[in-house]
């Protein structure tokens, strides 16, 4: 990949005059502080850039980005972005989404967004919560969960956006959290750079109507030992003192603490090219508190892009056939004269 020319631009430059309508504390501060910074360093201008959103909270997101940027319908975003990118390759496509608007209404055009391969950088904001109809059960939203729309707990099995997005062929998954800001940077940095459909679920933290949903993964006396960060060509290790980490046994991935024979060398080395994506989907399926919880690039491989294809595609029926006339295409073939 050739180098990339920072812009002379700061990320007081890709903000806005519009006040942020997001409630004190929310989670999305942090998300949009750190896109803002990032778009400096990706060497893409705010005119070849833009943001599209459907319905929620974080689908305000449009609006206080200095880009171009299309607020869509509910759960119609990849679908929009779609449309867009596939017009205009030209330009760097983003979608800012929720767990409702994604997986809810929206999981049909999620899925076959990724599928495609567009080149899209898509920002999941996940609280588990719908936050701007007042506190309902959400796709994500754990079983039991008692809300407002499930006053008896919940008993839907919630979906993971990561396992959805790796069962849909996305190239390049991954997931960090609101408050963790290096990381995010970094992970926004590499779905930046990747070519193709890009999934960054973000734990956000709803502080009204689902507070501390991910105290276990952002406390600072307990998150060391509830998470995982992964590194590619790095062996699963993780812990406040370092000294746990997952290995494989009959099949399945296990905490072992280090020390008593066990070593790294035991130890799952993560491999974020693999093909396949097997460890990449056992790796979605773990969950506090029996797991640690996996933060970082999950799957990051390299397959065509949907809009190059398409472009190939017309561009060799251009050579063939020549441009065509619309005006005959219409009056081609059986014509019909309604009175």
């Amino acid at each position: 990949m050739n180098a990339i020319a920072p812009l002379n631009l700061t990320a007081k430059d890709f903000g806005t005059d519009q006040d942020p309508r997001w409630c004190p504390g929310c989670g999305d501060y942090a998300i949009l502080a750190q896109v803002k910074k990032v778009m400096p360093a990706l060497g893409v201008t705010r005119e070849k850039t833009v943001f599209v959103s459907g319905i929620g909270c974080s689908s305000r997101f449009p609006y206080y980005m200095n880009t171009y940027g299309f607020h869509s319908i509910h759960g119609r975003a990849p679908a929009v972005a779609t449309g867009l990118k596939a017009a205009r390759p030209d330009l760097t496509v983003w979608v800012a989404t929720g767990d409702g608007d994604a997986l809810s209404i929206g999981g049909n055009h999620l899925i076959h967004a990724m599928r495609r391969n567009v080149d899209l950088k898509i920002l999941l904001f996940n609280n588990r919560i719908y936050g701007l109809t007042k506190g309902q059960v959400s796709p994500t939203s754990e079983m039991g969960k008692k809300t407002k729309s499930t006053p008896l707990g919940s008993i839907d099995q919630p979906l993971h956006p990561i396992a959805v997005a790796l069962g849909s062929e996305a190239t390049f998954v991954a997931r960090t959290v609101d408050v963790h800001t290096k990381h995010l940077e970094e992970v926004i940095k590499r779905a930046a750079a990747h070519r193709g459909t890009a999934l960054v679920e973000i734990y956000q933290n709803c502080n009204i109507f689902n507070d501390g949903a991910f105290g276990y993964a952002t406390e600072k006396g307990v998150k060391d030992d509830n998470i995982l960060v992964l590194e590619h060509g790095k062996p699963l290790v993780f812990g406040k003192d370092r000294d746990k980490g997952l290995r494989f046994r009959d099949g399945q991935l296990e905490v072992v603490k280090l020390g008593d024979g066990v070593t790294e060398k035991d130890l799952v080395v993560h491999d974020e090219k693999q093909e396949n994506g097997v460890l990449a989907y056992m790796l979605s399926r773990l969950q506090h508190p029996d797991f640690p919880e996996p933060m970082g690039v999950f799957r990051a491989v390299e397959r065509p892009v949907y809009e190059d294809m398409l472009h190939a595609q017309i561009d060799d029926a251009k050579r063939r056939k020549g441009l065509g006339d619309i005006g005959k295409l219409l009056l081609d073939g059986p014509t019909w004269t309604v009175g």
